[in-house]
């Protein structure tokens, strides 16, 4: 099996078009579709479901797809490691974060490693931590900031950045707000929730401690930044439960804490392949953000 070949494999299945893809590789459409039909012999069963406007995985084309990207991952630390011993650090950090992450400033940190690593190309994508924490399992990215959202495994390892408890943001003539003391899940059982996606670190924390306390809720507003939550509830169309380090972000709504139950602690973290799997780059993120923000440039 040629890592040629993977390339290949991998390029058609993102762009689900062999001719998106081989422009993007800048080879023949002949040549990438004989790379494919090599892969397909060796492998002795068929990648893709073959249409005239696009190509699709088959069940076999998608167990492979995880194993190409990593094995593809892994090749691209190789090489990067040993431009890392000749004294330059080049390549690409890709790197993933979900919005305003508690822990880490990540402008800040992604300025600084380019001063000091400028021959590294560096590529963000911001998404919620279960998508996150896929695509640095599969090796599509180096690292990634984001909620904890499962135990160490073969394929994923995390670093912890800080943890921090729940709070509830609601509009000053809020009901709650008159005495501004803390609040239970059961205080909230008939509130209308805005909150975020399924998906995202904050959402699932909330999600958790109001199931550990037996109180159902109905997110009403679903959003997918930070902004139009805080609009929102600023409107005074709902409360969210978020992260505490979220109320410096809108001055003007209450904050209350939440109590009487273990679930609402906020705990992000630095989402890293296996340590055989970790780029140079990323392990130079992770030693830049180690030293702290005093030590920058």
């Amino acid at each position: 099996m040629e890592l040629r070949h993977l390339q290949h494999f991998v390029a058609v299945a993102e762009d689900q078009h062999f001719t998106r893809a081989a422009e993007r590789l800048m080879v023949s459409q002949s040549g990438l579709s004989a790379s494919i039909r090599a892969l397909e012999r060796e492998l002795q069963t068929p990648l893709f479901v073959r249409t005239t406007r696009r190509v699709t995985l088959t069940e076999a084309g998608r167990a492979l797809l995880g194993e190409a990207e990593r094995i593809l991952a892994q090749v691209r630390a190789a090489h990067e490691a040993v431009a890392a011993v000749q004294g330059v650090l080049r390549g690409t950090l890709s790197l993933g974060t979900e919005q305003c992450i508690a822990g880490v400033h990540t402008a800040r940190l992604l300025a600084t490693f380019r001063h000091r690593h400028p021959d590294v190309e560096i590529r963000l994508r911001q998404a919620g931590s279960v998508e996150l924490a896929e695509e640095v399992a599969a090796g599509r990215l180096d690292l990634a900031f984001a909620y904890r959202t499962q135990a160490d495994t073969d394929q994923l390892r995390s670093a912890a950045l800080t943890a921090e408890p729940m709070t509830v943001l609601c509009h000053p003539s809020h009901r709650l707000a008159a005495d501004g003391a803390a609040v239970t899940p059961d205080d909230l059982a008939d509130e209308v929730f805005v909150d975020f996606h399924p998906d995202w670190g904050p959402r699932r924390t909330t999600d958790a401690a109001f199931a550990a306390a037996g109180v159902r809720r109905t997110v009403a507003l679903e959003v997918n930044d930070v902004h139009s939550l805080l609009d929102l509830v600023d409107e005074n169309l709902g409360v969210a439960v978020v992260p505490r380090h979220f109320r410096h972000k809108r001055e003007t709504l209450t904050a209350l804490a939440v109590k009487d139950t273990d679930e609402t602690v906020y705990e992000t973290v630095a989402l890293l392949p296996p340590h055989r799997a970790t780029s140079p780059a990323a392990r130079a993120l992770m030693a830049l953000l180690e030293q702290g923000t005093h030590d920058w440039p």
